[in-house]
């Protein structure tokens, strides 16, 4: 068991899900260093990087439980058991998951096979990818009088089936989609959204590994997506932010052109 002050929201055999966000240790929140430090046990994705495995104290148990796309260790129902029958050993259980637990992170499963357990389960909110991309493109997700809306979808499907999306939903010229997983689909992102109607000029911004020191950043147009998917990028996770806001800071940096040429 850890030494380190838990706190009375984390007794012996209770399950905290925390996000440990895009991977820089220094975005993770407090309250997700506290139960790091404070578990006894923590089961922890593919993507969480060593600094912030470091931040559990000495004789913490950590356990690998990563699921990468076609290289999944453990299958979903193998970790809702191991998380669980650790809480009813009277462990202090941390689910260390990349980015927000809450955002593609499967988080219902392992809630509902606590719950179903008697085991008491809460949620530490991380920082999201998408958040994390923007923040290091130094653009808005959103954009007043140009992106008045936010749609998270991923483009990860089960083996053998189709990428099922409402394109024309998503095909909206007055939002920035986020593409999670985006990488490997997108073909059929860029095909599938032009055909839906979104101009083919559309700015794409493309981030892989956000946050973290091999971060690649790549920012093209929709229908040059997947060109720039395959050659611009490494094989480290990657999201697709798709919208007018992504264009923003180009647009500004014209303006700012168009200025200086007027001056001179």
């Amino acid at each position: 068991m850890s030494d380190f002050p838990a706190g009375p929201d984390f007794p012996p055999g209770s399950v905290w899900l925390v996000g440990a966000g895009p991977g820089d240790p220094e975005l993770l929140t407090r309250k997700a260093e506290r139960l790091i430090r404070a578990a006894s046990v923590v089961f922890h994705d593919a993507l969480v990087g060593p600094e912030v495995l470091d931040l559990a104290t000495p004789g913490t148990r950590l356990v690998h439980v990563g699921k990468r796309s076609g290289r999944h260790s453990k299958d979903q129902a193998s970790i809702d058991k191991l998380i669980v029958a650790a809480a009813l050993e009277g462990e202090r259980v941390v689910r260390l998951k990349g980015g927000d637990p809450a955002i593609f992170g499967r988080a219902t499963e392992e809630i509902d096979a606590c719950r179903a357990a008697g085991v008491a389960v809460r949620i530490c909110p991380g920082v999201t990818a998408a958040s994390a991309a923007a923040a290091s493109l130094g653009l808005s997700l959103t954009l007043r009088g140009m992106a008045r809306k936010l749609t998270f979808v991923t483009a990860h499907a089960r083996a053998g089936e189709a990428l099922d999306l409402d394109w024309q939903a998503l095909a909206d010229p007055t939002a920035t989609l986020a593409v999670y997983m985006g990488k490997a689909a997108a073909n059929e992102v860029s095909a599938q959204l032009i055909a839906a109607g979104l101009s083919a000029d559309t700015p794409v911004a493309l981030v892989e590994n956000a946050s973290l020191p091999n971060e690649r950043q790549f920012r093209t147009r929709l229908d040059l997506l997947p060109l720039a998917a395959r050659t611009a990028l490494g094989d480290g996770p990657a999201l697709l932010l798709i919208g007018k806001a992504m264009g923003a800071g180009l647009l500004a940096a014209s303006a700012a052109e168009h200025v200086r040429e007027a001056v001179c």
